[in-house]
């Protein structure tokens, strides 16, 4: 299991979460799992219904619940929905999706979003959890008070004053992956796109596969 999570929003978490799991899913089936509520729109594809929202607010879920939630990207690319309100679920919750999700015979991505207390059983669960962020004072000071990755993915903005060397010495992580900003990626997730035109800047990813 593989779990991308940021310490502040707006950074890329989601948009680097679906990529991952699109060059994943070229190699071997992958389950896309959305915690922060944005993957279908950035998927292009329409994930009205249920949800991971609503299996948290049941009670005693069925053990087949969360196959039952997912929904086809391609031929190798499933993709477990927020469902129509953002998931809510306790900690107890949280540790059982991660055993879930951890014994899965698939590929597992996860986009946690901006990290909570709750989901860090996810984080603790997961084989590699990746910080994805921006050089950005204010979210590396954020990220220095969250829980500690074992990689960086780095979105690269122009006019940007820190560095890769920077962003690595500050969180004492490596930055496994440097993303730089590209229109292209923009012009995909609007048009919903993604999954099919997956612009070559992303392919730097692979590296965190």
């Amino acid at each position: 299991m593989l779990c991308y999570f940021t310490a502040k929003g707006g950074v890329g978490c989601s948009v680097v979460s679906a990529a991952s799991a699109v060059l994943s899913a070229q190699q071997h089936p992958t389950l896309l799992v959305d915690l922060n509520g944005d993957l279908p729109a950035i998927l292009g594809v329409d994930a009205a219904g249920p949800g991971l929202a609503d299996w948290f607010r049941s009670e005693q879920p069925p053990a087949d619940a969360l196959h039952r939630l997912e929904i086809s990207v391609s031929d190798r690319l499933s993709l477990l929905p927020t469902g129509e309100c953002h998931p809510a679920g306790t900690t107890d919750r949280f540790r059982l999706l991660a055993r879930l999700l951890a014994s899965e015979g698939r590929r597992v991505v996860v986009d946690i979003g901006t990290s909570s207390i709750t989901a860090v059983a996810l984080l603790n669960a997961a084989e590699r959890s990746v910080l994805v962020t921006r050089a950005c004072y204010i979210a590396l000071r954020r990220a220095q008070c969250g829980p500690p990755p074992d990689d960086v993915v780095l979105v690269v903005e122009p006019g940007r004053v820190l560095r890769r060397a920077d962003v690595a010495a500050a969180l004492d992580t490596p930055v496994t992956a440097s993303i730089p900003w590209d229109p292209a990626v923009a012009r995909a997730v609007d048009a919903g796109l993604l999954e099919s035109r997956l612009p070559r800047s992303l392919n730097k990813l692979k590296v965190v596969l």
